[in-house]
């Protein structure tokens, strides 16, 4: 997020004066309610995928918390890459929007999900993009098969840290854990550029819930927190 919010002021401001090495150049004709939506979400998506998970075409990628909205990009890249996705969800309800996103399995995330992963892929998949976080991370290791990576980018169960993590029991053997907590220099124009121009011509679509005025912010964030939204959460200035 180059420290907007954290270092320094600026999150919700018409103007902000940030690092330099945090500015992209781009051309683009989508909307700020979209062009809004993109830098995070892609910045983490494309960094958890190609940088720390290292995916390739025909592996199986396991997204624990499809329904956000990073786990709802990461669904379509990986698909555009040429995988095979389970998105994981506590709420039945969004099983069909999850396949609309281009989903092949859903399972529902009740705490443990290895035993419905494994019915689908016995012998494990390949890699887990791990949104949920502490709460869910022993779970989601049992997940893999033979030299399988987990990737822990997201705490949305709202834990930092576990209790009695085993190293030697918790982490299947030649099994990799890896996180991913990304800045701007995992990024380039090319890459920026080469993803809107995809928003553009409509081979990725981002998904936004909702979009907000600034004196909406409040009733944003409380959408953020009940856990309703169908994904991103933009606040025009």
């Amino acid at each position: 997020m180059g420290g907007m919010g954290r270092d320094y002021n600026g999150g919700y401001a018409e103007l902000v004066s940030v690092p330099k090495a945090h500015v992209f150049a781009f051309q683009s004709n989508l909307p700020w309610s979209v062009l809004g939506a993109v830098p995070e979400m892609f910045q983490t998506v494309s960094g958890s995928l190609n940088e720390a998970l290292e995916v390739k075409p025909n592996e199986v990628l396991m997204i624990r918390g499809g329904t956000s909205s990073i786990g709802l990009l990461a669904c379509q890249l990986a698909k555009h890459y040429g995988l095979t996705v389970i998105s994981s969800t506590r709420n039945p309800s969004k099983i069909d929007f999850l396949k609309s996103n281009g989903a092949d399995y859903v399972v529902i995330d009740k705490g443990a999900i290895k035993n419905q992963v494994r019915e689908l892929f016995p012998f494990g998949v390949h890699k887990v993009l791990e949104l949920i976080g502490g709460t869910t991370l022993k779970d989601s290791l049992k997940c893999i098969g033979k030299k399988g990576v987990v990737c822990m980018t997201g705490i949305l169960g709202n834990s930092w840290t576990m209790d009695e993590f085993t190293p030697m029991g918790d982490i299947p053997s030649l099994g990799k854990l890896t996180v991913y907590m990304g800045e701007s220099g995992n990024l380039d124009e090319e890459k920026l550029q080469d993803f809107l121009t995809a928003i553009e011509n409509k081979k990725i679509e981002i998904k936004i819930d909702r979009v907000f005025k600034l004196n909406q912010v409040a009733e944003a964030h409380f959408l953020m927190e009940s856990n309703q939204a169908k994904g991103k959460l933009v606040v025009e200035i």
